[in-house]
Formats: structure tokens, sequence, C-alpha cells
């Protein structure tokens, strides 16, 4: 398993395909704080609700200077699918190779059903401006995770 972050790390810069087949690297987003987000497959019941939240929360998130991505391993293709179907308006990216999840430490041991299985371990990060993890939180909730985080940020749910 790869190192976790912790705040006052440099994220690790990126370049992954979005949904719409655009490139989008963190470094392009220095300026702007980021909400990155971590998720292990599209579709699914808990990536869904947790999209969706996000979604939801977007105008508000942006409002308050953050701009959100969201990171699994599906193909764009899955994405733009995931997108049109649940109505999401958020950035999604893929790393089919899973490297950026691991130089997050978003892949690795993990415990599903009491079981240690390797997998994505859901995650966020808030990336400062100038490129600097300020929040890194691993093993999140799908459900509610949204609104913890506005609270961690100060921000009204």
């Amino acid at each position: 398993m790869s190192d976790r972050l912790a705040a006052g790390d440099t994220a690790p810069d990126f370049t992954l395909t979005s949904d719409t087949e655009e490139q989008v690297s963190l470094a392009d987003l220095r300026g702007k704080k980021v909400i990155l987000y971590f998720y292990p497959a599209a579709m699914t019941p808990g990536c869904t609700k947790q999209a969706c939240d996000f979604s939801e929360s977007l105008d508000s998130l942006r409002g308050a200077g953050y701009e959100v991505l969201g990171v699994s391993k599906d193909k764009p293709a899955k994405l733009a699918k995931f997108r049109e179907r649940d109505a999401l308006t958020l950035t999604l990216l893929s790393d089919e190779d899973l490297a950026v999840h691991r130089a997050y430490g978003a892949f690795g041991t993990k415990k599903l059903y009491g079981k240690e299985v390797e997998g994505v371990i859901r995650s966020t990060f808030v990336i400062d401006e100038d490129g600097a993890v300020e929040l890194a939180q691993y093993n999140v909730k799908a459900t509610g995770h949204v609104a913890k985080l506005r609270r961690d940020l100060g921000l009204d749910s």
C-alpha cells in the first residue's frame, strides 16, 4: 500500500482523462481549491449516492472556491454513462491503471465485510491553491460524507 497523505504534504500531480474525453491536470487548477475524491466504481449504490451528493452541493462548493473532481478506475465511456444516468454535474476522471489512486494512498489493503482485500479506499482530499494537501480523509462513508466534509471545511450544510 502507498503511504497515506497528510495535511501539509504536496498533492501528487496528475493528468487524467475525464468523462468528456478531456485531459484534466491538477497543475492546471493551481490558484483554486480542489476537492479530489476517490470512489470504487461508477453506477454502484454507494458511489452513486456520494456523486449525487457532490453534484447537489456543487454550486455552493464552487461559490466557496472549490472545484470537485471524482476519480475511479472506470473507463471514460462508463463515466459518461454515469454522468448522464444520474445527471451529475461534477467532473469525473478515469484512472484505469490506478497510478493516481496509489500516489494518494487510495488503493491498498482494506476491510470488506470483515475480510482484508486489496481495493480502492474511498478517500477525499482537499488541496489548497498552492497544491498542498489541506485535508486527507481515508475510509470515508459514501452516505453523509459531503455533509460531514462541508462541516469540516466550515461551510453551511
